[in-house]
């Protein structure tokens, strides 16, 4: 005698359940909690809507009952069918059959569906462009530069979810596309970037597949200008990367000349990373002023 009960993911299509779980539904009597219970239309035989664990640990105290519990987990259920199973002297044994899994990926489809509650539901995201939106998505792009420069990884992962929302975000208010397009153009593309891992190409290295990862890049952009960067980059980086392409393309180094000082000291740093070099030296920087703080009493 036993009480089985069969969970399942509400991110997986109904009806898609483990071999398992069917067997058990199958054999019966099965239960349930709600009488709209996703799963009920893909099953054959009946099942009794009964929303009290008590007299289910009963029943399955004279033979093996079946509990489809509710997506949300059933934690509720479960803990008081494991305290009315515990009251009893000869306790019926208790069953977790997993009828679905979370594919990995599954809750991006929560991300989508909370994003389309906030633009629908919410005043505030509802009048949100993609214009109005550029701050924040800059500042969440820093703030996880932050967390990774400063070691601060327990921190990322709250980051990279913040980021993750503006790409949601976006894709939920553009005209003309929607994330499933976002996602399928970044996967494309990763599939046409990687050969030696999608296309059989056999690759001696890191160092080749980067050359073969702009070599397809090239070709991607063929017509396009060597030096074709996002002008709205942070200054530094900005400069780094032109001065970078342009080497690349073959560009004469005197095209860099006479541009101001500024402009030759990114020059002159060549693959140095000046923008993170004075990051670090700004926090070092705010390091020792708050420290002066604290002896000064402030």
């Amino acid at each position: 005698m036993a009480l089985i009960v069969v969970t399942s993911s509400p991110r997986v299509a109904p009806g898609l359940l483990s071999a398992q779980a069917w067997a058990a539904l199958r054999d019966g009597p099965v239960f349930t909690g709600a009488a709209d219970h996703p799963l009920l239309p893909y099953l054959d035989g009946p099942v009794t809507v009964k929303d009290d664990p008590v007299w289910i640990v009963g029943e399955s105290r004279t033979g093996n009952v079946v509990w489809l519990a509710a997506q949300d987990g059933d934690a509720g259920f479960l803990r008081a069918a494991g305290h009315a199973a515990l009251a009893l002297d000869d306790p019926p044994e208790i069953e977790v059959i997993p009828g679905s899994y979370d594919l990995p990926g599954a809750r991006l489809l929560d991300m989508v569906e909370v994003m389309d509650r906030l633009r629908e539901e919410c005043p505030w995201d509802g009048r949100q462009t993609h214009e109005t939106l550029v701050p924040y998505l800059l500042e969440e792009a820093y703030e996880v530069v932050e967390t990774i420069e400063s070691g601060d990884y327990g921190a990322l992962k709250e980051e990279l979810g913040d980021l993750l929302f503006q790409v949601a975000f976006h894709s939920r208010i553009a005209e003309g596309f929607d994330v499933d397009d976002v996602a399928e153009g970044i996967v494309t593309k990763l599939i046409r970037r990687h050969p030696h891992v999608f296309a059989g190409v056999e690759v001696s290295g890191a160092d080749e597949v980067n050359a073969n990862w702009e070599a397809i890049k090239k070709a991607e952009k063929a017509g396009r200008s060597a030096v074709d960067v996002p002008m709205g980059q942070p200054a530094l980086i900005l400069a780094a990367q032109l001065l970078r392409k342009a080497a690349r393309a073959g560009a004469p180094p005197e095209l860099a000349e006479g541009l101001g000082d500024l402009f030759d000291l990114v020059r002159q740093a060549g693959d140095r990373d000046l923008e993170a070099d004075l990051r670090a030296a700004a926090r070092a920087y705010r390091r020792r002023v708050e420290a002066w703080e604290s002896r000064q009493g402030r």
